[in-house]
């Protein structure tokens, strides 16, 4: 028995195919290997030619070598077939190959469905409104092909468009509804295990010469903040990452232990603020220094760095207060101060000697610690291209090459200090921002990283020293754009210096901090928010489902009676033909648009000779009653009717 699903697929309906997949596919090609991307090109291709040609598809061996070839390529290229990246590369080889085997209406609905799968992995690498407005696109037209699939070659172009269009308006009440009051998870909806967050850029959990001059080339934003009130001065916003203590030659890394909690005297006014952080995959959540009151999903470390519990691996919006005058463990563990005051004795001979020399010449840790500033001070050049440094970095960037970037001179200054018997060590994360005049917002970039240092000071407890500003003031007032000198390799947008550019830039940073805050950033807490003011405070899943239960039934009702009152009125003869339809439809033969009763009935004589007689009769009575004498008698078109329906039950 043939079915309507694996009837023959029209010959033009082919191309609204292609465009699907093209539209659903091409996005991947950013994403997936070189290799897999022509080998989907030339699957398209060869796939497209076929078809304008009327060619023989391949047959079912050609197209099994051709499938087992591509899902090797993709396990030797990423060692499995599971995973964000491999699935994904897998469902765009599978949709390319499906291509190559349309041969029916079911084949069809393959590629469609595939399609539509495909438009929700791309949410896996992109949430932007560009990802949103190409997803609606692709969305009307995958909807315009399963149209088009079943509309027979009378449908037009622009009809099958409006059509869908029609479809999609429909389903936005309900999208809506789902989007409102359907439960939030706990997590990124778009996530997946092992490599779903991997490629996210930010600071490292260690530190070496070059690694945050190299992130200070990026433009991507690291974090937004929203202040309660007046922003801070830019030299005040030290937003706090991890704390490097251990000291190799080379490389700083953080101690391992917790230790105890910070103690912290704030003396001044704090200062409430609200920060969107991107995913950057570690735990540290880049407070202000020095924070009063942290999220209750975090808790602050004996170092002053706030540590989410799980890593922060997607967008998140967390609320602190910080008080930017105060006082830092003024009674410190020795152990700790101790650990502070090691390095490597076989390095860096020259720098060591020389803060010897200071600390011999009965200095005071104050005036060491102004001498290393001075020092920094004089014939030092702030750059993003310094040179490279060997086993003794130090002593090279300190008495021979004198060019370099925060990390080098916050190292430097934390070595000099050490070894003149204060206990410093290394503090990294981000400075300043820039402000947006269209929303508000602060937007702390990956360009603001930054490194500076902590020394120990008797009485007065661990002290921020930034040795950065006594080579670069304006680092530190203005910003690495007007820091650096012309020529280096910043960002393109922070080159920017043109008003009407800067304001554009402005405004398309704050719709999509908007599209950020209120679409994507929709969340569980604000869903309890919006529920609260409907009079539904603390919903659980309970309470959403009933919300939810309750608006489809009324969407529905509301569409019902919109269909029933637009419904078409049919006369009673078209009421009985329909029915006849129907009881054919049952059989799996259906009345193509364009069929005349006639040639219907020809075409049940040669599919199903059983039903020819008494369909023939349904069909004369039924051309009786439509063109025969007005008023017609309709008993005998019900009575064929009713024969056609006992001869089914036979």
């Amino acid at each position: 028995m043939t079915t309507q699903a694996s009837e023959a697929l029209d010959h033009w309906a082919v191309p609204w195919l292609f465009v699907a997949a093209l539209a659903t596919v091409a996005p991947h090609f950013e994403h997936q290997p070189t290799w897999l991307s022509a080998y989907c090109v030339l699957a398209f291709g060869w796939a497209a030619w076929l078809w304008w040609q009327d060619r023989r598809l391949p047959g079912r061996l050609i197209l099994m070598l051709i499938v087992v070839g591509g899902c090797g390529g993709i396990w030797i290229e990423f060692r499995t077939l599971f995973g964000r990246d491999s699935g994904v590369s897998l469902l765009v080889l599978l949709m390319a190959l499906k291509l190559l085997e349309l041969r029916s209406r079911r084949d069809a609905i393959v590629v469609v469905t595939l399609a539509y799968f495909l438009l929700l992995t791309h949410y896996f690498y992109s949430q932007s409104i560009a990802t949103g407005l190409w997803l609606l696109a692709a969305l009307w037209i995958v909807t315009a092909s399963l149209i088009r699939i079943h509309g027979g070659i009378a449908a037009s172009l622009s009809g099958t468009l409006r059509h869908a269009s029609v479809l999609a308006i429909q389903a936005l009440p309900f999208m809506l509804v789902l989007y409102l009051l359907f439960p939030r998870v706990g997590g990124p909806l778009w996530g997946l295990p092992q490599d779903a967050h991997s490629g996210r850029s930010g600071l490292s959990d260690s530190m070496a010469p070059g690694n945050i001059a190299n992130l200070a080339q990026s433009g991507e934003i690291a974090f937004r903040v929203l202040f309660a009130g007046t922003t801070p001065p830019r030299d005040k916003l030290y937003w706090r990452g991890p704390v490097f203590e251990n000291f190799d030659g080379i490389t700083w890394r953080p101690h391992g232990g917790l230790g105890q909690r910070a103690r912290v005297e704030h003396q001044g006014l704090p200062v409430a603020y609200e920060t969107t952080l991107e995913a950057h995959n570690q735990r540290w959540l880049l407070a202000l220094d020095a924070p009063s009151t942290v999220p209750a999903e975090s808790f602050l470390s004996n170092n002053l760095t706030v540590n989410a519990r799980q890593p922060v691996n997607y967008r998140q919006r967390f609320r602190f207060t910080s008080t930017l005058d105060y006082r830092f463990n003024v009674k410190e563990n020795p152990s700790i101060l101790e650990r502070n005051l090691q390095l490597p004795a076989e390095r860096n001979p020259r720098t060591q000697a020389l803060a010897h020399s200071w600390k011999a010449s009965g200095a005071s840790p104050e005036e060491i610690l102004g001498k290393a500033l001075d020092l920094f001070a004089s014939e030092f050049f702030y750059t993003l291209r310094p040179p490279l440094l060997g086993e003794n970095g130090i002593d090279e960037f300190l008495f021979s090459t004198r060019r370099g970037f925060c990390e080098h001179y916050s190292a430097a200054f934390v070595v000099l200090m050490r070894a003149a018997g204060i206990p410093a060590r290394v503090v990294t994360g981000y400075q300043g921002g820039e402000r947006n005049p269209v929303d508000g917002y602060l937007i702390v970039r990956q360009s603001d990283a930054h490194a500076w240092s902590e020394v120990w000071l008797d009485k007065r407890g661990w002290v921020r020293v930034d040795p950065t500003a006594a080579v670069s003031p304006a680092r530190i007032e203005t910003g690495i754009a007007n820091a650096l000198p012309a020529g280096e390799p910043l960002p393109a947008l922070l080159q920017v210096r043109t008003d009407w550019l800067r304001t554009l830039r402005h405004r398309w940073e704050a719709i999509n901090n908007a599209w950020n805050q209120q679409v994507l950033g929709f969340d569980r807490e604000r869903q309890r928010e919006m529920l609260a003011r409907f009079g539904i405070p603390d919903a659980d899943w309970r309470d959403l489902a009933l919300a939810l239960g309750i608006a489809s039934t009324l969407l529905l009702a509301a569409i019902l009676a919109w269909a029933l009152r637009n419904r078409r009125q049919y006369d009673p003869v078209t009421q009985l033909w329909h029915k006849a339809l129907r009881l054919l439809a049952r059989r799996q033969l259906h009345c193509a648009p364009w069929e005349t009763p006639l040639t219907l009935a020809a075409r049940v004589r040669i599919a199903r000779p059983e039903l020819a007689e008494p369909f023939d009769a349904v069909v004369e009575a039924y051309l009786l009653a439509r063109y025969g004498t007005p008023g017609h008698d309709l008993k005998p078109l019900r009575s064929a009717i009713a024969r056609l329906h006992r001869w089914r039950c036979c």
